[in-house]
């Protein structure tokens, strides 16, 4: 369709730019802020110094985020910004730490809206008081409605759906969607896409993302239940990696495909445990949005001419290739 085509086709040009210098590696905390510290590797511009907040609906623990925050951290460094991340995966919580920002009266907004109806309200706050706010991740159906200027992300319609095709080529018959959180419209538009593409039976399994040892049960006594099971596929690289134990404490003869990567996931896919990932780039998302909000503040710059979202996946990371994206998952960068 039109739209796989212009995905694709983003999807290629992002691809080529995504190698960037990794950032500074920091720390992981719920709500905890930072200031990014500036890399040495990276040219500073010589623009006025500017904050930038981002927030975002981050569980603790979450690996993935690690990536979203290199990337910002690198174009912060890069673009003489003081950064200041903060996230709670709590709507109501996220939408207060926007609020927080507002009151510090930073320059610049970055958030993801996996609720987008909590943060309708405050995005219009930052707006009123002449805060720019762009959204990444989470949000692609909403954030034009929410008044954000630009997205970077993927659109997960697509990935979903593209998954299910995959799939096909791959024989499964009955694939297990695990949501680690249910609501978040990503996860959900994830697993819709997927049952979109997939000519099999496509089942959803809901789990607390948080508490990993009862993903681990709950997965498991699900594969016991069901024999006919030939594929699991989840939404988060740690996910995947519990999965796995999962089909193997149960005895399943099931798959394990899954969307986002990380360092141990791309192993994971070197050694065959866990079939293929999907990419969406989160140092990228990360990287554009901090940088996205620095080229509209001195240069007045909008990607996409704010009407159409920068797509940053969905790119398939399979045995045949995975090797060339290893190098960049072991600098914590991809």
């Amino acid at each position: 369709m039109h739209r796989n085509h212009r995905a694709a086709a983003l999807t290629a040009t992002l691809l080529a730019g995504a190698l960037f210098a990794a950032g500074c590696s920091s720390g992981s905390g719920g709500k905890k802020s930072e200031e990014a510290a500036a890399d040495a590797t990276v040219g500073k511009a010589d623009t006025p110094r500017m904050t930038v907040a981002m927030i975002t609906h981050a569980a603790p623990g979450d690996t993935f985020w690690d990536l979203i925050r290199k990337g910002a951290t690198a174009a912060a460094a890069k673009d003489n910004i003081k950064l200041v991340y903060s996230s709670d995966p709590n709507a109501g919580n996220q939408a207060n730490l926007v609020q927080n920002a507002i009151d510090q009266k930073v320059d610049g907004i970055a958030l993801t809206a996996a609720k987008p109806d909590a943060m309708k309200a405050v995005v219009a706050k930052a707006t009123a008081a002449g805060i720019p706010v762009v959204g990444f991740n989470s949000g692609l159906d909403d954030w034009r409605q929410l008044g954000m200027l630009e997205y970077f992300g993927q659109d997960e319609n697509i990935a979903g759906e593209a998954f299910g095709e995959r799939l096909n080529q791959l024989g499964a018959k009955h694939a297990l969607c695990v949501i680690q959180e249910q609501g978040q419209v990503a996860l959900e538009a994830r697993c819709a896409g997927l049952k979109k593409g997939f000519k099999g039976t496509t089942e959803t399994l809901y789990v607390n993302g948080t508490d990993m040892p009862t993903v681990k049960s709950t997965l498991t006594a699900k594969l016991q239940r069901d024999s006919s099971i030939d594929q699991v596929v989840t939404l988060g690289a740690p996910f995947a990696l519990t999965a796995v134990q999962s089909v193997k404490d149960s005895g399943s003869k099931a798959k394990v495909a899954t969307f986002d990567l990380n360092k141990d996931l791309v192993q994971a896919v070197q050694d065959g445990s866990v079939e293929f990932a999907v990419d969406q780039q989160p140092y990228l998302q990360g990287y554009l949005a901090v940088d996205g909000l620095w080229l509209y503040r001195t240069n007045g710059n909008v990607s996409g001419g704010g009407t159409a979202p920068v797509l940053t996946g969905p790119a398939f990371v399979t045995k045949e290739n995975v090797d060339s994206v290893a190098k960049f998952a072991a600098n914590g960068t991809r």
